[in-house]
């Protein structure tokens, strides 16, 4: 419960239910999921400690505010992560042992493509992040992929606080294609070019300017 509870609370903060800064109630979330305050709790306790939400002075909690530092410094850190998850990725799948792991990367794809075209903002962005912890994955490296594990939350909370393109999209289908023909260097370059990108979307998105 706490768990689905989390998910929940999650939800509404990507797709803008609950706005940067605003104060959450413990009694009125859990109203309004339907749920006991004690997973509720846990949840929000959980959500404080991974840096998506925030202790105010006296009591509560309130959904934390991006500002430029933050999204820099997420950036800073996600970029050579990212990078390095598509390059081991693109090797996991040229040595054979990918599995049934890049079908489901492909699925992602398709998700955010539906999702798009519905007009679905969170589901959209949860594709998107599904995405990418699929390449941290299918790098077959647990150090990364404990290592991005807070990381890909984060970003989740970015990506849906920023827009959209739907040429973001079509960098992820270029990646995976790369990813799917083995070729760790090109899935690199991709990414590279992809993470940048990504960072120029966020800042014109939440602060006006590309630099």
């Amino acid at each position: 419960m706490s768990a689905r509870a989390r998910e929940e609370v999650l939800r509404r903060i990507v797709d803008r239910r609950y706005a940067q800064g605003a104060r959450l109630v413990e009694r009125e979330v859990a109203e309004e999921l339907g749920m006991s305050r004690v997973p509720v709790r846990e949840a929000l306790r959980a959500l404080v400690a991974e840096g998506l939400l925030e202790l105010l002075p006296n009591s509560g909690v309130r959904v934390r505010r991006l500002e430029r530092a933050d999204v820099e410094h997420l950036y800073e850190v996600w970029e050579p992560l990212a990078v390095q998850a598509s390059r081991l990725a693109a090797r996991t799948v040229a040595a054979g042992r990918a599995d049934g792991r890049l079908a489901a990367l492909e699925a992602t794809l398709r998700e955010a493509e539906s999702a798009a075209a519905a007009g679905e903002g969170a589901r959209e962005v949860a594709a998107h992040t599904a995405f990418h912890e699929g390449v941290q994955e299918l790098s077959d490296n647990p150090l990364l992929v404990r290592t991005t594990e807070q990381l890909s939350r984060q970003l989740r909370l970015l990506f849906g606080f920023r827009a959209e393109p739907a040429h973001m999209r079509a960098q992820h289908a270029e990646m995976y294609r790369h990813i799917a023909a083995g070729d760790a260097e090109a899935a690199g370059a991709c990414t590279l070019l992809h993470v940048r990108d990504s960072r120029a979307v966020a800042l014109r998105s939440l602060f006006g300017d590309d630099s």
